[in-house]
């Protein structure tokens, strides 16, 4: 894949698509934090591994409108907020998600008369994630309907954690749910990935569910929506581990 800008990125919080409020984003990091070992033996630092982090940090426009940046960061919400940046909006993509604790709303108002706002959201519980769009952008359904799928170039054996925000809905409720196949459904039909469904939705609303760690996760997956209603927006990312993860 050749190197890509950061144009038509997208930032998704708590079910809200708030990316036309959004001007930049500062920074997209986690990791583990690394904790110094060093013997009185050696002559260089030795680290090990310690808590898993994660920050993602932006900077938002003034927007007063209903549902929109100021209404929903001028709250400070003491709950968990799930926070995903998509690059790019094709399936396939990369993104990063995490549950996180919004830290603070810090205006400034510069001498050309720009008013804008840091924002800082801290991960909670599971620190940073990079996973795959399993849709493309928000994807919109109208009924219940089998996604196109994506090939993540082999089977794996250490689960998958995913996230999902329902930015828009009419109807009843939806579940959204992954599903996997060997070969995209030729010979191997596809199957529920178990513990790969969301919590049915009756509006918007966000989730990060997670299968077993050592479970089997076939080569192609793909997200349904099953359910009754008109019309159900929504976005999907998928992180399919490569190895064991612990959190």
């Amino acid at each position: 894949m050749p190197k890509q800008s950061g144009l038509g990125d997208r930032l998704l919080v708590a079910g809200y698509d708030l990316s036309g409020d959004i001007n930049s984003l500062g920074r997209i990091g986690g990791g583990h934090a690394p904790l110094e070992v060093t013997g009185i033996d050696k002559s260089a630092m030795e680290r090990i591994g310690g808590l898993r982090d994660g920050a993602i940090e932006f900077t938002s426009y003034f927007n007063p409108s209903t549902d929109r940046a100021h209404d929903r960061f001028s709250a400070l919400p003491a709950a968990n907020q799930v926070v995903t940046y998509l690059r790019g909006t094709t399936l396939g993509n990369a993104a990063a998600a995490m549950v996180a604790k919004q830290i603070n709303y810090d205006g400034s108002r510069g001498d050309a008369g720009e008013f804008t706002f840091e924002v800082q959201a801290l991960a909670n519980g599971y620190g940073l994630e990079w996973g795959t769009q399993l849709t493309a952008g928000v994807r919109s359904d109208t009924d219940e309907t089998e996604g196109t799928s994506y090939d993540f170039g082999e089977a794996t054996s250490f689960g998958v954690q995913a996230y999902l925000h329902v930015t828009a809905f009419t109807g009843t409720s939806v579940t959204v749910k992954l599903q996997e196949s060997d070969d995209d459904g030729d010979s191997d039909s596809w199957a529920d990935v178990t513990g790969g469904g969301f919590t049915a939705a009756t509006g918007v609303a966000s989730q990060r569910i997670a299968t077993a760690g050592n479970q089997a996760v076939e080569q192609y997956l793909r997200v349904v929506t099953t359910g009754t209603f008109s019309s159900a927006s929504f976005v999907v990312v998928v992180v399919k581990n490569e190895l064991a993860v612990t959190f």
